[in-house]
């Protein structure tokens, strides 16, 4: 077995850097921390980078999702995930460019919006393991979640546009943005962890 795949499947220590676990917390807090990882998501969906390409928009919402990911850990990161597009599906206006419903969410881009379900609890449980507080395995567990959303969203997207054309439309215009976007990833988690030790004075 794989390094990486003993990291996903061993019990981790689920300190991340939002600490807030179900053995001290209450359903409540819970609650709030889903509803404020799934509006993070969402205000990132609005942030378009440039034009759209092709059938998926460039917005900074894959952004969103692994940050909500590794602040939250696996289990409530992914569980933010999921109620952001249940209120998507539901009709509220926070996909990409306020597009919601779900003849979208089945539409060409609907695979990358299912693909931020497994991402969000790779990138999650690798935060849990402290691959979120330091610059090398920051880059490594958002390149990481970056591929889990590219293989799920491609698969999908070869139905409406094929084979020829998925890696012309709906990977390789991103690339260069997704680098973009692991690099803030990079800086703002370590920096986040260093500015919790200092505040909380923890060792």
């Amino acid at each position: 077995m794989s390094t990486l795949a003993r990291v996903l499947i061993a019990p981790a220590p689920a300190r991340t850097l939002i600490p807030i676990g179900t053995s001290t917390r209450s359903v409540g807090w819970l609650l709030l921390a889903m509803l404020a990882g799934s509006l993070v998501i969402a205000l990132s969906a609005q942030v378009s980078i440039g034009l759209p390409v092709g059938p998926v928009p460039l917005t900074g919402q894959t952004l969103g999702v692994l940050l909500v990911g590794a602040a939250l850990g696996s289990r409530l990161g992914m569980a933010a995930v999921a109620v952001y597009l249940a209120e998507g599906i539901a009709g509220l206006p926070v996909f990409a460019n306020g597009a919601a419903g779900w003849a979208y969410f089945t539409g060409p881009t609907g695979g990358y919006l299912l693909g931020f379900v497994p991402a969000a609890f790779v990138v999650g449980r690798l935060a849990e393991r402290g691959w979120d507080r330091d610059v090398p395995r920051t880059v490594a567990a958002m390149l990481l979640g970056n591929v889990v959303i590219y293989v799920v969203g491609a698969a999908h997207l070869q139905s409406f546009v094929g084979w020829s054309s998925t890696w012309s439309s709906g990977v390789e215009p991103f690339l260069i943005g997704d680098v973009v976007k692991v690099l803030v990833a990079a800086g703002a988690l370590p920096g986040a962890w260093w500015l919790r030790r200092r505040l909380l004075d923890e060792r």
